[in-house]
């Protein structure tokens, strides 16, 4: 089986929107101040306090756009984190949750159907290796069960 490494969302990425820079809809991020639990940080992936200011805004985790580049709202520290390094440990943001959304990419960055799957929070990692063990996996993403958010990638 795959040793596998989550991953952020890149710096630069993160470093591009708190600059004022327009996300994957053109548009400049909003900001709020989180309530709390809820508001998972993609840059460091842990949640966000209560009482933080974050930005939301359209995230498009994909080189560029094509009918399977999913884009949806995320959350971001609205002032500068350190990026999410323990890539062999299961991230802060999954542990909020009992269960996600796995599901693999081909090289074209599309999905490999029939590999989706709602699956336990204890199970992710295992899952995920399966996965990049196959030819046709060229890396996963990790969303939300609720709402189809991305939350993180795997790498082998």
């Amino acid at each position: 089986m795959s040793a596998i490494r989550f991953s952020a969302m890149p710096t630069a990425d993160a470093e591009h929107i708190r600059a004022g820079g327009v996300d994957a809809y053109g548009m400049p991020a909003e900001t709020m101040v989180s309530d709390g639990p809820g508001h998972p940080c993609r840059h460091c992936l842990r949640n966000i306090d209560a009482g933080d200011e974050v930005l939301v805004f359209a995230y498009r985790p994909f080189p560029e756009p094509q009918p399977y580049a999913e884009t949806g709202p995320v959350f971001l520290h609205k002032q500068p984190c350190d990026r999410y390094a323990a890539s062999e440990i299961l991230p802060p943001v999954l542990e909020t949750s009992r269960d996600f959304i796995v599901r693999g990419y081909g090289n074209t960055d599309r999905i490999v159907y029939g590999t989706g799957a709602v699956t336990l929070k204890d199970d992710i990692q295992a899952y995920a290796a399966a996965l990049l063990d196959r030819s046709d996996i060229a890396y996963v993403h990790v969303r939300s069960a609720r709402n189809n958010c991305y939350q993180c990638r795997i790498d082998k």
